[in-house]
């Protein structure tokens, strides 16, 4: 017998599909499953099904002033089923972090900022002393099951004066650790973008790639995507939105899909103050977003689950797949009128929405 049977769920595709559940996992992805259950969810063919949705660039360490929030307002309640902190904690505190994840219905991973104390102050790589990769690796081995990579903040307010050398030694601390994953966040100059992309290998992740900067993707004199960036793109650097409250920029994105460069991953960002006040919300507005610039709704769901999942290295998520864990996200995309606001106050409306339903987390069912 199994756990969880869903029955008469839908693909995004428009197939019937139904999935069982039993201790946390997924048992069979059928168009039909006939058997018995403990708990049987009918979906009525009202209702579409995917892998759990992942939202790979978050701030959800409670106990920062900064940037923070807490993993389930920006997750389970919202359609999410893993987060992925992006570097607010540090090699000294992501530690208490990682106690603080085990109340929480969300599954949690974490990026280790290089600065030993994450994101206390903006400016955590102005002072060199802070980076210690001994301390990252001490942190690594002890919770291999919670950090997935590691984190730098490549923009003049947070390196000051120590220019592209923040990312040199977060490079050394990557290739020290057997090239575990790499996130730079990129804004003002300096560092000038082409400095930090020169340093950037394939599967290095760049998030805030559609910012509207001047030191962004997009050259402002020719209304063009710079070829530096494109090179990038095309060596396999993974851009990775990272809506944010200042970096996501609707021109810059219809620019870059024109010229074939789509967004590898979308996330949102998202803290306390942009999910309550704005322009960010949550992760389903995020992806409402890339579908106005021109995205179909395969992909965007692909982004939000298999592809996360791949990059990040978590291994039994983000695919619909028996033997997976039963992390799902039931949703309805709706026809609609809804008003979308970038990073810079610029507008697009969108005439579909997407809204979750219901957000199942170790075949545990919780309503949206």
């Amino acid at each position: 017998m199994f756990d969880l049977l869903i029955k008469n769920g839908k693909l995004i595709t428009g197939e019937k599909v139904e999935v069982a559940v039993k201790d946390g996992a997924i048992l069979a992805v059928e168009t039909e499953i006939e058997s018995s259950a403990k708990e049987v969810l009918d979906l009525e063919g009202k209702h579409y099904l995917s892998a759990g949705w992942v939202d790979d660039h978050v701030h959800c360490y409670e106990k920062m002033t900064l940037y923070y929030d807490y993993p389930d307002e920006i997750g389970v309640t919202k359609g999410v089923t893993t987060v992925i902190d992006a570097g607010t904690t540090g090699a000294e505190n992501i530690g208490e972090f990682y106690e603080l994840t085990k109340a929480v219905k969300t599954n949690v991973y974490a990026l280790v900022n290089i600065s030993k104390w994450g994101i206390v102050e903006q400016d955590e790589l102005a002072d060199l002393t802070k980076i210690q990769a001994a301390l990252v690796r001490e942190r690594l081995a002890e919770l291999p099951q919670f950090i997935v990579g590691i984190k730098a903040r490549m923009s003049k307010t947070v390196v000051g004066e120590n220019g592209i050398t923040p990312l040199e030694l977060a490079k050394d601390i990557q290739r020290e650790n057997q090239n575990l994953l790499l996130m730079i966040h990129i804004g003002s100059a300096p560092p000038e973008l082409h400095e930090v992309l020169d340093l950037l290998d394939e599967g290095d992740v760049l998030t805030h790639c559609f910012n509207g900067k001047p030191n962004g993707i997009l050259d402002k004199e020719t209304d063009q995507i710079k070829d530096f960036a494109r090179a990038a793109y095309e060596k396999g650097i993974v851009f990775d939105i990272g809506h944010g409250t200042d970096s996501f920029n609707f021109h810059v994105a219809e620019t870059a899909l024109k010229e074939g460069i789509k967004a590898t991953s979308i996330s949102t960002d998202i803290y306390h103050r942009n999910r309550e006040n704005g322009p960010v919300y949550d992760l389903a507005t995020t992806m409402e977003k890339l579908h106005v610039v021109g995205y179909s709704w395969e992909e965007i769901l692909d982004k939000v689950t298999a592809v996360p999942a791949r990059y990040f290295h978590l291994e039994k998520k983000g695919h619909l797949k028996a033997g997976y864990d039963a992390d799902l996200t039931i949703f309805d995309v709706e026809d609609g009128e809804k008003t979308l606001t970038d990073s810079n106050g610029f507008t697009r409306v969108a005439k579909e929405v997407i809204k979750p339903v219901k957000t199942i987390i170790g075949g545990t069912i919780y309503d949206n």
